[in-house]
């Protein structure tokens, strides 16, 4: 990286773009690079940005292309950091359009104007929701089997990215993050992120809701554990044009997760038993080959993550939760969400 490199982030004003976002103001060969960050603000934040002089904030989507090609004319930008997504699963099924329209569609608005720019590097956060069904532990070399349009969505745009390699020379650095939880989490959307969920509806006095009998298992990550490797990623020539699995390694089941959080808060455990609903049972991955590349990352137990979350959460307050607006089928939608 040199003093005059430009880095576009989006979804900086999110959850785990803001932390990206201040992982990289944090790195020492940062220099004086300018960071520009891309959010429209519908699951994030604007006070979730750092407040750094390098930072300059522009409100607006990706699926916007006019706005992305004048972004990459004025700023000529060096590296990708593409963190914005609508990372509802079970609700994929069921806002397709929506779905392709902001996963793919406005992911591909990115990658066209990073080949016509000759960028350096694109980095993105993929998901381990392309591997559907699988053998666990889930490795790199498991066959993508997706289940739900989200997951399809990442796939595809994960396929582009090694195809723009191969015909323009453009490297990447993909991500498969999964169960990700933290402080700037959007507690509010009911339809994602279950820890946030969970917490937002105890601190109403609402209980748990949990789908089916609760023995769903997932390695719940801390987003402290992960971020920083994602911000360094683009200058690690190892990681360059390869595909990584992040997260924890420890799994745990949903029921667990719901004894853990309401400890954190200091509240009673309310559960509210929902029907099952079709999604991956079981989920958790290896990520021996981050380790080779990365090294050792440092990884924070369940009940140390989700007081450090609860401690934030409590600051931040109560959200109330929004509908989704635009629900395009609504045969087999969940009761709990019509």
């Amino acid at each position: 990286m040199t003093e005059n490199s430009t880095i576009l982030i989006t979804g900086a004003a999110g959850f785990i773009g803001s932390h990206v976002t201040r992982a990289l103001l944090g790195m020492r060969q940062f220099c004086n690079a300018r960071v520009i960050v891309l959010d429209d603000l519908s699951g994030g934040f604007e006070k979730n940005i750092p407040d750094d002089e390098r930072v300059f904030f522009v409100q607006g989507s990706i699926t916007d292309s006019q706005l992305i090609d004048r972004l990459f004319e004025e700023y000529q930008f060096d590296y990708i950091y593409h963190l914005a997504a609508y990372a509802a699963e079970g609700l994929s099924h069921f806002i397709r359009r929506f779905n392709y329209t902001n996963n793919l569609i406005g992911s591909v608005n990115l990658l066209n104007a990073a080949i016509r720019y000759e960028s350096q590097c694109f980095v993105f956060t993929s998901s381990i929701a392309v591997y559907g069904k699988g053998q666990l532990p889930l490795t790199e070399e498991t066959v993508p089997q997706p289940e739900d349009p989200y997951g399809i969505a990442k796939y595809a745009f994960e396929m582009d990215l090694q195809a723009a390699y191969e015909m323009f020379g453009l490297k990447y650095v993909i991500f498969r993050p999964h169960n990700v939880y933290g402080e700037y989490q959007n507690i509010a959307d009911k339809y994602r992120n279950v820890v946030g969920i969970f917490m937002n509806r105890l601190l109403q006095g609402l209980p748990m809701p949990i789908f089916g009998d609760g023995e769903q298992q997932r390695a719940f990550t801390y987003i402290g554990d992960i971020a920083g490797m994602i911000a360094s990623s683009a200058f690690v020539e190892d990681a360059q044009n390869q595909i990584f699995n992040v997260g924890a390694d420890h799994p745990c089941s949903v029921n667990e997760l719901a004894k853990l959080v309401a400890e954190s808060l200091g509240l009673p455990e309310k559960i509210e038993r929902l029907d099952a609903r079709q999604e991956v049972k079981f989920a958790y991955s290896d990520h021996s080959k981050a380790e080779n590349v990365f090294g050792k990352q440092q990884e924070t137990s369940l009940r140390e993550g989700l007081n450090k979350m609860a401690q934030w959460v409590r600051q931040a307050g109560i959200r109330e939760s929004v509908e989704f607006s635009d629900i395009e089928v609504r045969k087999n939608l969940p009761a709990s969400w019509k």
